[in-house]
C-alpha cells in the first residue's frame, strides 16, 4: 500500500471521528448543549486548537474525550473536552490516558488547563481499570496542583467519582440547566434519603452555588467560556511567573462616597479597575472573593461581609487565600466585622477549625497581604486577616475600631461595677460606656500609636495608597521553612 493510500485511510479514519455519530450529536444540540469540540473553539482563540492522540480508540469508536491546547490571548493552554455522544463521555483506560497525556504536558509546560466535564461516569465495562483510570486523573490533578490553574467547567452530569475533577481543580464554573455536580444521582438520593429532588435541585449550578461547590453559576455556555477566559486573565500561567499586567488607568484616583457601612459592592468597584471585578462564589456567605485589577495588576480581593464571620465564611475565606497564594496574586483584605460567630454547643469544634484554617491561610501565604480596616476588626478574626504578623500593609479608616472584644462586651467586662452603679438605662448606659471605649481605646488612631496599623487614612485615598503598596512590595520575596507541608487544622 503506497504512502498516499495509507495517508488517505487515516484521513478517513479521522473525519469518522470527527464527525461522531449523527443522531447522538443531534440528540446533545436537543438537549441545549455544545458538543465537545464546539466546546473547545469557543474557549480558544480561532484556529490556534491542536488535537492530540485522535485516533485513540475503543471497540472502534472515539474515546469520548478531545484533548490538546491552543491558546488564550496568545497564551498557551491545555484543554480537555468530554464527549458524551461517545460512550456518554465514561472514564476508562485510554480514556484516562489521554487526560493523563495533557496534564503531564501542561505541568511540564508550566500552562494552566481547562477541564470540561460531561461525563456519565466510569466505563462499567472495565470493571477494577476503571477506577484505575480516575485514580491516575486524580494522582496527577493532585500533583499539579498548585503549579499551573487548573478551571473545571461542569457542562453535564458529574455524580461520583466524575464530580471530584471539579474538586481538585482550583476554580469551578457551571451552567444553568445544562451541567449538574452529584455525590450520588437522584435515584439513589431518593432510595436512601427518600427526597424525590431532578439533578438540577440537588446539584445544578445555583445549588451548588449556595452549597459552594461552584465559584460561577452561568446562564449560558457561551457566558461560561467567556467567564473561563476573564480568569485566565487574571491569572498567572504557572507558580513561577506572576500574572500579565495590563495597561493601568489613572493610578491616584480618588475613591468617591466610601465611608465606614459601604456594601462591598460598592467598594470593590472603587477600589479596582474598572471592569475588572470578577466575583467567586458570589452569593455563598456574606464574604465577598473576587479577582481583579488595580493599577493593572491583578490582585484578590477578600471582603469580611460586616457582621460576625462564621465557619462556612472562614473556610471560604481560607480556600480564596491559598488559592490566590498558590498563583503569586497579591491578597487585598477589606476588614469589617465583629470577630468569630459564636456557634451552637454542638459545632464548637467547626467553627474553632474554620477560623484555624482562615489563621492558617493567611500566616503561611508569602505573596503580597495588604489589609485595610474599614470599620470593627475583633478579636481572633482580625489577628488572622490583619495582625502585624500576617499582613505586610496595614491601614485603617477614621472611626475604625481595632480590639480584643466589641464595645459591648468591653463595657460588661471592664465596667462591671460602673454599670451596676448606674442609675439610669442599664441598655443606655451599656451603649454609652461601649462608645467610650472604642472611641478612646479601640479606635484606629490608637493601633496606629502602637505600631499595630500603618497610618489611619482618608478612605477617598485608599486604592491611590494600596497600588503604591503593590508596586513597593512587587519585589517581596519570602517562603517557608523546608517541610513537605504545614498540617493545616481540616
Amino acid at each position: 500500500m503506497s504512502t498516499i493510500q495509507d495517508l488517505q485511510q487515516v484521513q478517513a479514519r479521522r473525519q469518522e471521528i470527527l464527525d461522531g455519530d449523527a443522531a447522538r450529536v443531534e440528540k446533545q444540540k436537543k438537549s441545549g448543549k455544545l458538543t465537545a469540540r464546539e466546546r473547545v473553539a469557543k474557549l480558544l482563540d480561532a484556529k490556534s486548537f491542536v488535537e492530540l492522540d485522535v485516533l485513540v480508540s475503543h471497540d472502534g469508536k472515539a474515546e469520548g474525550v478531545v484533548t490538546g491546547y491552543g491558546t488564550v490571548e496568545g497564551r498557551p493552554v491545555y484543554v480537555l473536552s468530554q464527549d458524551y455522544t461517545v460512550l456518554g463521555g465514561s472514564v476508562g483506560e485510554k480514556h484516562a490516558r489521554k487526560i493523563a497525556k495533557v496534564l503531564d504536558l501542561a505541568r511540564k509546560t508550566g500552562s494552566p488547563v481547562v477541564l470540561m466535564c460531561d461525563s456519565a461516569g466510569a466505563r462499567i465495562d472495565e470493571g477494577a481499570m476503571a477506577l484505575e483510570a480516575y485514580a491516575d486523573i486524580f494522582a496527577r490533578m493532585a500533583r499539579m496542583s498548585g503549579v499551573t490553574p487548573m478551571i473545571a467547567m461542569v457542562l453535564g452530569p458529574c455524580v461520583g467519582a466524575a464530580a471530584l475533577m471539579s474538586e481538585m481543580s482550583d476554580l469551578t464554573v457551571m451552567v444553568k440547566g445544562v451541567g449538574a455536580k452529584l455525590c450520588a444521582g437522584p435515584q439513589v438520593v431518593s432510595a436512601v434519603n427518600g427526597v424525590n429532588k431532578t439533578a438540577e435541585e440537588l446539584g445544578g449550578a445555583q445549588a451548588m452555588l449556595q452549597q459552594g461547590g461552584a465559584d460561577f453559576a452561568c446562564e449560558s455556555e457561551q457566558e461560561a467560556f467567556e467567564t473561563v477566559r476573564k480568569a485566565l486573565a487574571l491569572l498567572p500561567s504557572n507558580n513561577m511567573e506572576d500574572a500579565p499586567l495590563e495597561a493601568a488607568e489613572e493610578l491616584n484616583r480618588a475613591c468617591v462616597g466610601l465611608e465606614a457601612g459601604v456594601d462591598a459592592k460598592t467598594l470593590l468597584a472603587q477600589l479596582c479597575d474598572a471592569g475588572s471585578v470578577l466575583e467567586l462564589g458570589a452569593g455563598y456567605t456574606k464574604a465577598v472573593t473576587a479577582l481583579a485589577r488595580m493599577g493593572g495588576r491583578a490582585v484578590a480581593l477578600v471582603h469580611t461581609g460586616g457582621g460576625e464571620i462564621c465557619a462556612k465564611r472562614a473556610q471560604k475565606i481560607a480556600r480564596f487565600v491559598r488559592f490566590a497564594d498558590c498563583y503569586n496574586l497579591p491578597v487585598v483584605t477589606l476588614i469589617d466585622t465583629e470577630g468569630l460567630s459564636v456557634p451552637k454547643e454542638n459545632v464548637q469544634s467547626w467553627q474553632l477549625k474554620a477560623a484555624g484554617q482562615m489563621l492558617f491561610a493567611y500566616a503561611e501565604a508569602t505573596t503580597v497581604k495588604l489589609a485595610v480596616v474599614t470599620g470593627k476588626a475583633i478579636g481572633a478574626a482580625y489577628v488572622a486577616l490583619g495582625g502585624r504578623a500576617n499582613a505586610d500593609v496595614v491601614y485603617a479608616w477614621p472611626g475604625s475600631v481595632i480590639a480584643p472584644m466589641t464595645g459591648e462586651a468591653a463595657a460588661t467586662v471592664l465596667c462591671g461595677d460602673e454599670l451596676r452603679a448606674s442609675k439610669g438605662d442599664p441598655k443606655e448606659a451599656r451603649a454609652e460606656i461601649a462608645a467610650r471605649y472604642e472611641a478612646e481605646v479601640a479606635d484606629g488612631v490608637n493601633a496606629a500609636m502602637s505600631g499595630c496599623v500603618d497610618d489611619v487614612v482618608d478612605p477617598a485615598q485608599t486604592r491611590k495608597l494600596l497600588i503604591a503598596s503593590l508596586e513597593m512590595l512587587a519585589s517581596k520575596r519570602d517562603s517557608n521553612p523546608p517541610k513537605k507541608h504545614g498540617n493545616m487544622p481540616l
